[in-house]
């Protein structure tokens, strides 16, 4: 019974968005509000839905479209390997590098060439990876944690940011669209992606192509402020004459 209603509240929560524990309790009146906080409790726990004041989100709403990174990993693994390995061969020695978050960029994180080099991140499993080089000087701006993006952002991450200049910007993106731009799922991971852009000299997306007409909640940016695109496969005929016109790389 209790396993066959948390599905439920899940179900619920997922196809509006959100819901209060007024909305949880008049949609299971059998339960007390005690066992309603307590299902909602343990589905944040298991990183199903999150918890908010006085409610619970969907992880899609709360998060982006992508959902968590640990499930993100582990899809497109080729593709973002592909990815990887094309932006790394951009990146030279004893230069300023900041990398984004998210699961493509952690990917080039761990396929980086191990020279001298100072690289920025707030993105955690970027941390990890740079922790096994030898040479790479790794430098963390703070902030408060994402615990489902496993980055740092907020104020102090954009505040820090906004004092720093990078030879190259490393940006991933939960979707593009010729309406929208490039997109994610989270106002405070937009803002600090638009600060990076704006402190680089080359503005590099990592754009996984089955991200091309995805739109996510947030827009931090367009072709426009871009010099290079690196995908793994074959991008739209739309996106590539935007290219072409706006002067960007694609490769």
């Amino acid at each position: 019974m209790m396993n066959e209603r948390r599905e439920a509240i899940v179900r619920l929560v997922n196809n509006q968005g959100s819901a209060t524990i007024t909305q949880l309790k008049d949609a299971f009146p059998e339960v007390s509000e005690m066992t309603i906080r307590n299902d909602i409790k343990a589905l944040d726990a298991e990183h199903r839905l999150v918890r908010i004041y006085g409610g619970v989100r969907s992880i899609e709403t709360a998060v982006g479209a992508d959902g968590l990174i640990d499930l993100r990993r582990s899809r497109n693994v080729a593709a973002k390997g592909a990815i990887a390995r094309k932006a790394a061969g951009l990146i030279a020695a004893n230069t300023h590098v900041y990398l984004d978050s998210g699961s493509t960029v952690a990917a080039l994180a761990a396929s980086l060439p191990d020279v001298q080099l100072q690289v920025f991140t707030c993105g955690i499993y970027n941390v990890l990876e740079l922790g096994k080089y030898s040479y790479i000087k790794t430098i963390v701006p703070g902030g408060a944690l994402n615990r489902f993006n496993m980055c740092l952002h907020g104020s102090r991450a954009v505040r820090e940011v906004s004092r720093m200049h990078f030879d190259q910007v490393f940006i991933g993106a939960s979707g593009y669209s010729p309406d929208s731009g490039f997109t994610c799922g989270s106002d405070e991971e937009a803002e600090l992606k638009r600060v990076a852009i704006a402190r680089a000299d080359t503005r590099i997306m990592l754009l996984d192509s089955s991200k091309v007409d995805r739109t996510s909640t947030f827009t931090f940016c367009d072709i426009s402020d871009l010099d290079v695109i690196v995908t793994e496969g074959d991008l739209p005929d739309e996106l590539k004459m935007r290219c072409e016109k706006a002067g960007v790389r694609i490769l």
